[in-house]
């Protein structure tokens, strides 16, 4: 277990206080909660979406071309 400082701005912290009273959690919990609930949502996708994504052969190849791209160096930051 990892303890994590962090800095927010008083109305932030009043927003997550009242999250947490509202879901009946203390504030750190909440903070996890919350977290991997977006890092969830957001970051991966489910089985539908999947098979949406594999369906559309110019995205996967053009996926495929990039992920190449980036393993070999060919690519600029901007």
């Amino acid at each position: 277990m990892k303890t994590v400082t962090m800095r927010v701005d008083d109305s932030v912290y009043q927003m997550i206080s009242l999250a947490a009273s509202g879901e009946r959690r203390n504030i750190s919990n909440f903070i996890e909660f919350a977290t991997l609930q977006y890092l969830s949502s957001s970051q991966y996708v489910d089985n539908t979406e999947m098979a949406e994504i594999m369906a559309d052969k110019e995205l996967v190849q053009n996926l495929r071309r990039g992920f190449e791209e980036a393993k070999n160096g060919d690519y600029t930051i901007v």
